[in-house]
């Protein structure tokens, strides 16, 4: 899969769209059924997360895409990670000094994760109708490796994988 088509499998702007109508909804409920503070909490949460997500993303892109259009390396991005998160933490603690709900918050702060998942979701492959379902005694669900998402890697020779064994048991 080209860099292309990675980055045009899943656009920020869908995340941000489903998540500034998660915290639309979330702020107009609050402040109609819990408090104004609360809302003001929340609203103040996802407004920090939506500025922290942006940044991920873009450590993202110069990480996975690094030499590409000029982009720099991991270099730079891991330390934009150490500031935004000792910047994230002073504005949190300001916020709470100055009175702002502490479970709105962390509830604003977290609703960018309902829309990832949902932008995800949605901009996942299509299912292909004509694929054949693999029957359940065929040898390639062997060769595969559910927790890593790859092919098993084969071991060099039989007696390696039975020293392997040995070292397990």
């Amino acid at each position: 899969m080209s860099t292309t088509n990675l980055r045009d499998a899943m656009q920020q702007s869908s995340v941000l769209s489903w998540n500034l109508a998660f915290a639309g909804s979330a702020c107009a409920a609050s402040y109609a059924l819990v408090s104004p503070r609360f809302a003001m909490g929340l609203a103040l949460g996802a407004a920090l997360e939506v500025v922290n997500f942006r940044s991920i993303w873009s450590s993202c892109e110069r990480i996975f895409f690094a030499g590409e259009e000029g982009m720099n390396g991991a270099g730079p991005a891991v330390g934009a990670f150490g500031v935004r998160f000792i910047l994230l933490a002073v504005v949190l603690f300001f916020a709470l000094q100055a009175g702002i709900h502490p479970a709105g918050l962390l509830i604003g702060l977290s609703l960018i994760m309902p829309a990832v998942v949902l932008a995800a979701w949605r901009a996942r492959p299509a299912i292909d109708p004509s694929a054949q379902a693999l029957p359940d005694d065929d040898p390639s669900w062997d060769a595969w490796n559910p927790w890593l998402a790859r092919e098993v890697e084969p071991a060099e020779s039989d007696d390696d994988a039975n020293a392997n064994d040995e070292v397990l048991s």
